[in-house]
Formats: structure tokens, C-alpha cells, sequence
């Protein structure tokens, strides 16, 4: 659906959202205080802005206002739930590690702040979906448009917007020299020059332009009498590619090339976020983590069998380039670790082994990999060498994942894709999934791949063995 203020209602949902979030904090804050409850002020603030930051968060990792405009009522208040669920879970998470009494709040206040909160945009959502359905027309900027060609390309595009009704778009008709190649009834409106003067006549929005490069000069001058007559001209080009990959135009001077796929990290800037974010959480780790883990897991380790602490494989890295990648040691020591994946119930396996893969604890030397360069904490896991070679002659798209550093935990791995690859489409849905994290990465979205990867450790993953 074409709507006329998406971005203004987008924007205007979350001011509106946070300021009940902050609404509902004062509101508690009186309730408790009138009770003689002493909450410090100087104490609150930092309860408020964690709230705020929380909130943030949340909505995210759930993706609360990605199209408010075309969610129906009952995904519009799934999404709700699911953010005020895990806002709610996070809150719960860090008053567990730090206490009420850290800041010197009240449990009784939370509690209040947060039950009037999820009240309060409860019934401002209920209020909202009211005024979208009233208010739908009004919002709706539906085009009518003509489709100038009728070859395969031209019929594409109508077909498009015959599934997709709720584009917004209305195809008039198409103007065609040939008018044999329309087989549906109705549709012809003439030849292509007579296009302009029924656009005129008939209050048509848009031009839709499908014409073959061979015909440039009618192309262009097409454009020429639609900017004369300030209608919008859009050029189908005559090669595109598989409507499930993402692409976009760039313009080197007047020539437009099309990319086909955007890479957020192809900027130095996101690299450098990333970057800096991957040497932080990874010293984070190793001093707070690692360090006293460490000791413990190589006595383990090394009482249940013979060989070193740390497992080291040659893997596939960015740009397809090996890396030495180090894990904890959790097999006996065997000669086909470097070809064989590990299977449910793999003998190889020892006690000690199970225990640090089900929780994913055998992955933690991998933060130095991260403090090295060659890892990221968040990308594509990295493939042992014969893999490689062997899914790169299997799967089209398998390479495309060693644009970015591999990762220690991912996109596919929070989304069920890990553990053994039994199949070519095991694999496929991996690489689709590691895709996607390429064309679609953002620093909000690695916070939420490292939650969930948090998540599912608490949880448990049937996959992970």
C-alpha cells in the first residue's frame, strides 16, 4: 500500500509509546511517594533513562514499528505483546542482578510503572487501529498508472500489481505498437504514441515504462513529454534479476548502475562500529569471563582424555582466506576432525564435551580470534576448508557469505540453521540466512542476535550437540 504519511505516523507511534513509558513512571512515582515512600530523585533518573533504553531495545529486537500502517489488528498486538513481554523480561533480568535497593526503588513502584504502562499502550494501540481504519482512505495514496510495453517484462510488472492489490497501484491499461501481445481483454489503450494524450485526458499518475533498450529514442522521448507535463516517469529495465534478491541503483556521474545486493558493511564507518564493538565486548569477555572459566574447564578437559585444552582448524575467513579458528577441545582426539562434522550422539564426544557444546562454552576461545580480526562476534560461522569446497560446487549463493569476517555466533544460528548439515538444503538455508544478515546488518540487529544467542543458551537448543 502506498500511504502518504507513513514516516510521520511511524515517528508519531513511538513518541507517542514513550511518552506513556514516562507518563506511567510518574504516575508511580506519585503513587508510592504519596504513600510515604521515600524514592531519592537524584536515584530515579537512572531508572527512567533504563527504562527508556530498555524500551528502545525491545522494540528492535521485535521489529515493533516496521509497517504500522499495514499491520492487520491482530499482528499489530502480537508485535505489542511480544516487545512489552521482553521489556518486561530484561527489567525483570537486571533487578535480578542488581537489586532494587541499588538505586533505592521500591519493588512496589515497578510493579506500578510497569502494569500502567502496558495498560496505557494497550488502549492507546486499541485507539490507533480505530483511527487507521476509519481514517484508511485518507491515508491511502492510490495511483492510477499505464504500462507502456507489453512484452514479457511488461507483463510481469502487471502481474505484480494484480497479486499485490494492496500496493496502492491501479494499471489502466497498456499502450503497445502490437496490440496481439495483451491477452487480457480490456487492456489495450493504443499505441505508444498515443499514450501521452490519454494519460492527460484520463488523470493517470505515473508512466510506467517497459519498452526494450532497443527502443531508446522512444524512451526517451516518452520521459521528455511526461517532465512537459509534470507526469512521474519510471523505466523498467529490461534485465533484472531473481525478484527474492535485494538490489539498488547507484549513479557514477549520469550513468546508473544496478548492485545486486546492499552491504551496509561495505561503509567505513558501520565497519569501524563494528569493529570497535567487537574488540570491547571480546576484552569483555575474556577479562570477566574467560579468565576464571579458563582454569576450570582445561583441568575438566584434560582429566577426561588425552590431548591439548584447545581444539585449532584451518577455516574458511573473509574473502575466503584461512584462519587458525580455536575452540575448547570437546572430542577425543581423532583423525577425522578435519572431514567429518559432529552427529547426535557422536562417540567421539566425551562427558565434558557434550556438556560445553550444549551451552556453547566450547566457543569461547573464540573471542580472541574476535580480538585478533579474523572473527567477528556476530557474522557467518566459519566452514571447515573441505566444506567449502564442497557446498561452494552445490550452492550458488554459498560464497557470498565470505564477504563478511565469520562469526562466533549468527543470523541462521538464532534461527534453528546450525549444528550438522545433513542435506544440500540444510545448507541452502543457512547461506540464505547469512545472506540476508549481509544485505540487512545494522548494530541494533547484532545487539539482537547476541540476546537471542543468550537466550537460546538459557532455553536450550534441540540443535545444539
Amino acid at each position: 500500500m502506498v500511504y502518504r504519511y507513513s514516516a510521520f505516523i511511524k515517528i508519531l507511534n513511538l513518541f507517542i509509546d514513550y511518552l506513556l513509558l514516562n507518563v506511567s513512571m510518574f504516575i508511580a512515582y506519585l503513587i508510592v511517594d504519596g504513600r510515604g515512600v521515600q524514592i531519592t530523585t537524584s536515584k530515579y533518573l537512572p531508572i527512567v533513562m533504563m527504562f527508556n533504553l530498555i524500551w528502545l531495545l525491545s522494540t528492535n529486537i521485535t521489529g515493533l514499528y516496521e509497517r504500522v500502517l499495514n499491520k492487520d489488528s491482530i499482528r499489530t498486538y502480537q508485535g505489542f505483546f511480544k516487545t512489552y513481554l521482553l521489556f518486561v523480561s530484561l527489567i525483570s533480568f537486571i533487578i535480578i542482578i542488581i537489586g532494587t535497593s541499588f538505586y533505592l526503588i521500591t519493588r512496589e513502584y515497578l510493579l506500578y510503572s510497569v502494569i500502567l504502562f502496558g495498560f496505557l499502550v494497550g488502549s492507546w494501540k486499541f485507539i490507533f487501529l480505530i483511527i487507521r481504519k476509519s481514517k484508511r482512505n485518507l491515508l491511502m495514496d492510490s495511483r492510477n498508472i499505464i504500462i507502456v510495453g507489453s512484452g514479457p517484462i511488461g507483463m510481469n510488472i502487471f502481474e505484480y500489481f494484480e497479486h499485490n492489490k494492496h500496493s496502492g497501484y491501479k494499471v489502466l491499461g497498456f499502450f503497445d505498437d502490437k496490440a496481439s501481445r495483451i491477452p487480457a481483454i480490456g487492456l489495450y489503450l493504443g499505441s505508444i504514441d498515443d499514450c501521452i494524450g490519454y494519460v492527460l485526458e484520463n488523470g493517470v499518475d505515473e508512466i510506467f515504462c517497459a519498452l526494450p533498450i532497443s527502443q531508446t529514442n522512444r524512451i526517451e522521448q516518452l520521459m521528455t513529454e511526461a517532465d512537459k507535463h509534470l507526469i512521474r516517469f519510471k523505466i523498467v529495465p529490461e534485465y533484472y534479476i531473481n525478484p527474492k534478491r535485494s538490489m539498488f541503483v547507484q549513479n557514477f556521474d549520469h550513468i546508473p548502475i544496478i548492485s545486486i545486493r546492499q552491504e551496509p558493511l561495505e561503509s567505513m564507518a558501520n565497519r569501524l562500529i563494528k569493529r570497535v564493538f567487537d574488540i570491547v565486548f571480546s576484552l569483555f569477555v575474556i577479562i570477566f569471563i574467560f579468565s576464571w572459566l579458563f582454569p576450570i574447564l582445561a583441568i575438566i578437559i584434560k582429566l577426561q582424555s588425552r590431548g591439548p585444552v584447545f581444539f585449532v582448524q584451518t577455516r574458511s575467513g573473509k574473502d575466503n582466506k584461512p584462519f587458525k579458528c580455536y575452540k575448547f577441545r570437546s572430542m577425543r582426539v581423532n583423525n577425522d576432525s578435519d572431514i567429518q562434522q559432529a552427529k547426535r550422539g557422536d562417540p567421539r564426544i566425551t562427558t565434558i564435551g557434550a556438556f560445553i557444546r550444549k551451552t556453547s562454552l566450547d566457543e569461547f576461545p573464540q573471542f580472541f580470534n574476535t580480538l585478533i580480526g579474523n572473527m567477528s562476534v556476530v557474522g557467518p560461522r566459519p566452514h571447515m576448508i573441505i566444506h567449502t569446497e564442497q557446498y561452494s560446487q552445490l550452492v550458488d549463493k554459498f560464497m557470498v557469505r565470505h564477504f563478511l569476517k565469520p562469526g562466533i555466533t549468527g543470523w541462521a544460528q538464532i534461527n534453528g540453521f546450525r549444528g550438522e548439515t545433513k542435506t544440500t538444503e540444510d545448507m541452502l538455508q543457512r547461506v540464505e540466512a547469512d545472506v540476508w544478515y549481509l544485505e540487512n546488518w545494522s548494530f541494533l540487529l547484532d545487539l539482537k542476535i547476541i540476546f537471542l544467542t543468550f537466550w537460546n543458551v538459557i532455553k536450550g537448543d534441540e540443535k545444539a550437540f
